[in-house]
């Protein structure tokens, strides 16, 4: 990582490049990396999940979905209780739990589909609890919704936005989910309510698109946020 002094202005600088993973062959919609393993999660538009160890000489250790049984994978993450496991979501609307060590698919998170609008089915954003067994996804159609990994079952879903919701995080603590939207707007929410408890205008619209992703800050009060306007910011 550069030093916290650089002047985020300056040139690139290519040493900063510590390596590039190849074998996707298409765009790679997500990644989410656990400390717990260094190990590194990544979707494609190419239809597959991989789990990488990006230190070994080989580094892509397995792949999943090959026969893109499930659709296009959209997002993925680690599940934060149990790390030998991972959740997916697809543009099919379909979310499913892998067990990363034998690559079968544990149990796939029920929601109602709807066959005929695509589009209203589309996952932006799939992110696990980092202490419960709870998956939270976010829908094109302007939903977030909570799932129990054990049966899953649906637990609870709300419209949570006046546009699609494009990205979620979790706080460590696992006590405030925040959400970022094409509607311009970042709503910091509390979990155990699933009550809204702030709401930040935050980015310009640009071609109907705005917020493309939110971070909290492992361990001090920072938050942050990247849009279709080009800025990435940090609120405190």
């Amino acid at each position: 990582m550069p030093s916290p002094n650089v002047d985020p202005y300056d040139t690139y600088e290519p040493n900063v490049l510590a390596g590039t993973l190849v074998a996707h062959t298409d765009a790679v919609w997500g990644l989410a990396y656990s400390g717990i393993k260094n190990q590194l999660l990544s979707c494609s538009a190419d239809g597959t999940v991989r789990l990488w160890k990006p230190q070994e000489k080989l580094p892509c250790i397995c792949t999943y979905n090959g026969n893109k049984e499930h659709g296009i994978p959209t997002s993925v993450d680690f599940i934060g209780c149990d790390p030998a496991h991972m959740v997916t979501s697809f543009n099919t609307g379909s979310t499913v739990i892998y067990d990363l060590e034998t690559s079968q698919s544990l149990v796939m998170l029920s929601s109602q589909i709807d066959s005929d609008l695509q589009s209203s089915n589309h996952i932006n954003r799939v992110v696990s609890h980092p202490t419960l067994p709870v998956t939270i996804t976010a829908h094109e159609d302007r939903h977030i919704k909570f799932f129990d990994n054990k049966t899953g079952k649906m637990i609870h879903s709300m419209v949570a936005h006046l546009d699609a919701v494009t990205s979620l995080a979790v706080d460590p603590n696992g006590i405030y989910l925040m959400s970022g939207s094409h509607d311009c707007s970042i709503r910091l929410w509390n979990l155990d309510s699933k009550t809204c408890v702030q709401e930040i205008t935050a980015h310009r619209k640009k071609l109907d698109e705005s917020i493309y992703d939110v971070a909290f800050h492992p361990s001090k009060a920072y938050i942050a946020s990247a849009g279709a306007d080009a800025l990435a910011k940090v609120f405190v």
